[in-house]
């Protein structure tokens, strides 16, 4: 319910800025890779605000400055993605599930971003759009990555990751930097109306010197370990239990 009023109460943004959104995707020289980047960021504030949501930042310092790399996070719900992209300091791209990222604004901002899109169904594509990604990081681009591969009602639980994302990395030879999130699950996916407030963890990132010689489900098993660690300590402090 909270999702679908964030759409229904938004009709002129969208007649506005979908038709604009389209114009720079289909005109790409036209615009800077940060002119392109900040649209969708304004397409994504503008959700976030109408989904009554603040989110709290921590760990900006903990992104490696120069190169690529891949951010590994926790999957919750239709926010995630909005909470961390607005963290991240400068353009980023995201691997989206094909069928999520040809839905109306979703479609808009992927283009923007420049993302990749993945085929649950089709193993053949999956390789070709993991090869796409680990190369784009190795020439410097940063990536969002949901190792779980969608969400149910996990809230704050973490589900089974797909070791197969992994192989990015490992490609790329790139630094790994795990992220947290925190009731993100809250923001649009109940059927309240109240006020949100979520939190995104930049975790220490992992250089591939600590993990290029591991095996790809070990190298599943150590990110995923840092992100339990760090939610353990998160629900150990939540006042709410």
């Amino acid at each position: 319910m909270r999702f679908k009023f964030v759409v229904a109460t938004s009709p002129l943004f969208v007649a506005t800025h979908i038709p604009r959104a389209n114009y720079m995707i289909k005109h790409k020289e036209k615009y800077t890779e940060q002119q392109r980047y900040d649209f969708a960021m304004k397409i994504e504030n503008h959700m976030r605000r109408r989904a009554r949501t603040k989110t709290d930042v921590f760990g900006r310092e903990n992104l490696p400055q120069d190169g690529g790399y891949i951010m590994y996070a926790n999957h919750q719900g239709k926010y995630d993605a909005l909470g961390i992209m607005l963290a991240h300091p400068k353009p980023c791209a995201m691997l989206w599930e094909e069928k999520s990222a040809d839905r109306l604004v979703a479609r808009q901002v992927c283009g923007l971003v420049e993302g990749t899109t993945i085929s649950f169904e089709d193993p053949k594509q999956q390789i070709g759009a993991l090869k796409t990604i680990a190369e784009r990081v190795k020439d410097g681009k940063p990536y969002l990555i949901f190792p779980e591969g969608g969400y149910t009602d996990n809230k704050n639980e973490l589900q089974e990751f797909k070791s197969g994302c992994f192989s990015c990395s490992l490609k790329s030879k790139t630094p790994m930097v795990p992220v947290v999130i925190y009731d993100s699950w809250r923001s649009m996916d109940t059927n309240t109306f109240e006020k949100v407030r979520t939190q995104v963890y930049f975790l220490p990132p992992i250089p591939y010197e600590e993990y290029g010689k591991l095996r790809k489900h070990d190298v599943c098993e150590l990110v995923k370990k840092r992100i339990q660690e760090k939610l353990d300590e998160l629900k150990e402090a939540d006042p709410r239990r």
